[in-house]
C-alpha cells in the first residue's frame, strides 16, 4: 500500500498535480444496492411509482452526478468524460435494485470516484422516489469493481463485499 496522495509534506491537503502524467485510456466500474420491501420492488418493475419511472430517472440522475463530481468531492480533478454507463436491475431474490456505472476517458487521472459517485445518486435518486412507500430501504455495498488505465495498471475486486 503506498501513502496518501492528497496530503503534502506539511500534512496539508493538496490536489494532486497529474501535469506530468500521460493521457491514457482510463475505466473504472463501480456498483451500489438498493435493498427495499418486496412491494416498493414490485411497484418500480410494475411502473407503479407516482413519481416516475424510477429506473430512467436513478439512471440519468447517475449520469448526471458523474460529471458533477468535482462540484461534490473537494479535491477531484475535472474531467472531460468520453462516456458513462449506468445500468440499474431488478433483483426479486434479494428485493434489490443493483447499480452499476462506467465511467471511461481519456486522460491524466482516473475515474474511480466518478464511477462511485455514479452508483450513489442513483442509488439515492431509487431511494428518493420511493421513499412515500419505503423509508426503510437501504443504500448499500457502494464500491469499486474494476479500474483500468494509468500508471497504476488494472485492478478488480476479488469477492463481493459483505452482504453484496
Amino acid at each position: 500500500m503506498t501513502g496518501f496522495t492528497h496530503f503534502d509534506a506539511d500534512g496539508k491537503a493538496v490536489m494532486v498535480d497529474v501535469s506530468d502524467k500521460a493521457d491514457t485510456e482510463r475505466t473504472a466500474t463501480a456498483a451500489a444496492a438498493v435493498l427495499m420491501q418486496p412491494e416498493t420492488l414490485a411497484l418500480i418493475m410494475q411502473g407503479g411509482v407516482k413519481k416516475g419511472d424510477v429506473l430512467s430517472v436513478a439512471r440519468l440522475a447517475g449520469i448526471m452526478g458523474a460529471k458533477r463530481t468535482p462540484d461534490l468531492i473537494p479535491l477531484c480533478h475535472p474531467l472531460m468524460l468520453t462516456s458513462v454507463k449506468v445500468d440499474l436491475t431488478c433483483d426479486p431474490a434479494r428485493n434489490a435494485v443493483d447499480v452499476t456505472a462506467t465511467c471511461k476517458l481519456k486522460g491524466q487521472t482516473g475515474v474511480e470516484m466518478e464511477a462511485l459517485t455514479a452508483v450513489t445518486i442513483a442509488a439515492l435518486t431509487v431511494y428518493d422516489m420511493c421513499k412515500a412507500v419505503d423509508r426503510g430501504m437501504t443504500v448499500t455495498d457502494v464500491r469499486l469493481l474494476h479500474k483500468a488505465g494509468g500508471k497504476s495498471g488494472e485492478w478488480g475486486a476479488t469477492a463481493p463485499s459483505a452482504g453484496g
